[in-house]
């Protein structure tokens, strides 16, 4: 399954991820409505890009309830089917790391929905601190740089 991998070493945060997110899913450059929000930890001084982290069990869905959040088979993405979403916002609050948005003009959530495969942000992201790859190669590569990094400090 592929994910949004973020390198939040390479981020400047220069937000064109959420202007061009938003351009893309509401047709205008409205950064209160991408699905991807720069955060900034100001005693780190690092940007984090945050999006839907595609949970492999999605608190999301379990609190969801008339089950209009699920799983996409095809890419294995968490999606909602809004014409089953009753906008309570239970999956909101139930999201751990906060990027689930809500149109108060449409009633309904939104999430990042890895713009069905081919994500924008990515395209767009000129640092490379976005990148749509496998998650296991996420993983192996966290898992490399961690024991260089503990290979180093022992040494």
């Amino acid at each position: 399954m592929k994910i949004l991998a973020v390198d939040e070493k390479r981020c400047t945060g220069c937000r064109l991820c959420e202007l061009v997110c938003s351009v893309r899913h509401e047709g205008a450059a409205d950064p209160a409505r991408a699905r991807i929000r720069i955060v900034k930890w100001e005693e780190e001084g690092v940007y984090l890009p945050m999006a839907c982290r595609q949970c492999e069990d999605a608190p999301c869905a379990a609190v969801c309830p008339v089950n209009a959040v699920g799983r996409d088979p095809e890419l294995g993405r968490v999606t909602t089917d809004h014409d089953l979403c009753i906008g309570c916002r239970a999956c909101v609050s139930a999201c751990p790391f906060g990027v689930l948005g809500f149109h108060e003009d449409r009633g309904k959530t939104f999430r990042c929905d890895l713009c069905h495969g081919d994500p924008t942000c990515v395209k767009f992201c000129e640092t490379q601190a976005l990148r749509y790859e496998e998650g296991d190669r996420v993983v192996d590569g966290r898992r490399r740089a961690a024991a260089a990094r503990f290979r180093q400090a022992v040494a």
